[in-house]
């Protein structure tokens, strides 16, 4: 498997689970008794959230590993 494959495999999980986290928060936030707007609000606050995590923790393992 290339190096590529493996980069693009990766980057589609991430986004995966970056949206099942917000869907879930989205959903948790309607249960506890939310608007709409509040709850897009809390789901899309949560995907910046988890995409910015692993952004950042792809940053300090490329700095620890070159």
């Amino acid at each position: 498997m290339s190096g590529l494959a493996v980069v693009l495999l990766t980057t589609a999980l991430v986004v995966v689970l970056a949206l099942l986290a917000a869907a879930a928060a989205g959903k948790l936030a309607r249960l506890d008794g939310a608007t709409y707007p509040t709850a897009l609000s809390r789901a899309a606050i949560t995907l910046a959230a988890v995409l910015t995590l692993a952004a950042t923790l792809t940053g300090a393992l490329a700095a620890v590993l070159s």
